[in-house]
């Protein structure tokens, strides 16, 4: 082989070299951008796969193909009454509120025809009822205060009566006024739907001005009221704390709200972190706090925490849905849920005391705790990261089996905070922070009072009363 060729093969080889090579890296581009394009397809099948029952997506948001939330099975009876049901008597109103008493005597008797007394004779029995109620063709009283002028005759000056202040300072009645906040916080009727309402059922045009004139009136009158609901949750045994979304012309704000048993208060910003939550409390934690896993939480003690299960439920079944290497941890963690609630409903039904309970729950908590460890070393990173931010409260999950009125879900934050869900979705919010204060306190008072049992509407009746006369407003210690 002459020179010439050697050279020609040398050169040959280092291009096919340099081939390979390139081709090579290529290949580990390709493979590189592969394994991405597998994991963001991954990741967007999740997000396509959540729904109420993996996720803390409301079932309103739930994809056309989730199952549904609750599933019941048929029983086959009709809709309605069954038989054997109690009977629910209607409401007989008092004497004192009948505005007629009509009497319906018989004349003849209905055995032999004979005439029969006007006047009831000894040992009858009292006579039956039927009450009719309707509603009054004018609901609203209108008084006119009119200043009348009179004339001296010695110097033909003109004077004119006088209307007192505290009745000028004031269009509308403070019952009036009550009624307009108890539309808005309890059934959450809407501005305009206020509006509509006082027009065309009780024949009084209102201005939307003046709608919003009247809730911050309103707002007043339940500061101290809404003072001595905080103060009550703040120093309850146990309570539950949480979180949604709020609005201000479109910005982004936050609402939380924080329910004992008897109590409950609502706080709304722009904060959805630890100075939001320590402006709740006040200062340091006192009692138990339910709440879920969200990192603000972190600003309370562990051992004054528990953790919800019903959101460690949805997070089990998100990693069994994902059916990746840490399938068996979600599957492991919901037979170790379902056990945990066996043995919570037993005994909430008394069938053993909170000793016993807490004996049956040890084997439970070391399964539990295990397979959390175990899931540590799990090669899906999400469920490595979920096993190791459980564990963090570790003590919290079990709470409610040394505690005295602790329940092992947040179930009553969620409850109580859902009416604000509502509010927000009708109203889209507040156009100031004038409007935070209102739903604060409106939301406040109306949800204490239903904790309580006690009537919403007389109770903002009294507030707006006492702030127009100057005297103590109701309580709501």
């Amino acid at each position: 082989m002459s020179e010439v060729e050697c050279a020609n093969c040398e050169k040959l080889r280092a291009e096919f070299a340099a081939y390979v090579e390139h081709t090579k890296k290529q290949f580990e581009l390709m493979a590189s951008q592969l394994n991405e394009a597998k994991k963001r397809i991954k990741e967007l099948e999740e997000k396509l796969g959540k729904n109420s029952r993996n996720s803390s997506l409301p079932p309103s948001a739930n994809p056309p193909g989730a199952k549904k939330p609750v599933v019941k099975k048929p029983t086959g009876r009709k809709p309605g009454g069954q038989p054997g049901h109690s009977f629910h008597p209607p409401h007989r109103f008092p004497p004192g509120q009948l505005q007629d008493v009509v009497h319906h005597i018989p004349e003849t008797c209905k055995g032999c025809g004979g005439s029969l007394p006007k006047e009831a004779t000894e040992g009858l029995p009292e006579p039956d009822w039927h009450q009719v109620v309707e509603i009054p063709p004018s609901l609203i009283e209108v008084i006119e205060h009119q200043s009348h002028p009179r004339c001296c005759p010695n110097c033909h000056e003109i004077t004119w009566g006088e209307i007192p202040g505290e009745i000028t300072r004031h269009r509308f009645g403070p019952r009036l006024t009550a009624l307009i906040g108890y539309l808005s916080g309890s059934p959450h009727v809407s501005k305009r739907g206020s509006e509509a309402l006082l027009e065309q059922v009780f024949g009084l045009p209102v201005a939307l001005g003046s709608i919003s004139n009247l809730e911050r009136e309103l707002t007043e009158a339940l500061a101290n009221p809404c003072s001595e609901a905080l103060a009550g949750v703040r120093q309850a045994a146990a309570k539950n704390v949480d979180e949604s979304g709020w609005k201000m012309r479109g910005k982004k704000a936050w609402a939380w709200a924080m329910a004992s048993v008897r109590h409950a208060a609502f706080q709304i910003g722009f904060n959805r972190g630890k100075p939001a939550l320590q402006a709740l409390l006040g200062g340091k934690p006192v009692g138990v706090f339910g709440s879920d896993r969200w990192w603000a939480y972190s600003l309370i003690p562990t051992w004054l925490r528990q953790l919800c299960w019903a959101h460690l439920k949805r997070d089990l079944r998100q990693i069994v849905e994902r059916a990746g290497p840490g399938e068996w941890v979600g599957r492991k963690g919901l037979r170790y849920h379902r056990q945990v609630f066996a043995l919570w409903h037993r005994f909430r039904e008394g069938r053993f005391d909170r000793m016993e309970l807490g004996r049956r729950m040890i084997s439970i908590q070391r399964r539990f705790g295990r397979l959390l460890r175990k899931g540590l070393a799990c090669a899906e990173e999400k469920t490595a990261r979920f096993c190791a931010n459980v564990l963090r409260f570790e003590e919290a999950l079990w709470t409610f089996v040394r505690k005295e009125g602790v329940e092992p879900t947040n179930n009553h934050a969620e409850r109580t905070i859902r009416t604000l869900v509502l509010w927000r979705k009708i109203s889209f919010g507040c156009h100031s922070e004038k409007g935070f204060r209102f739903v604060e306190r409106v939301l406040t008072v109306t949800q204490t009072l239903k904790l309580q049992g006690r009537p919403v509407f007389q109770f903002l009746c009294d507030a707006m009363t006492a702030l127009r006369n100057g005297t103590t407003p109701p309580s709501l210690a």
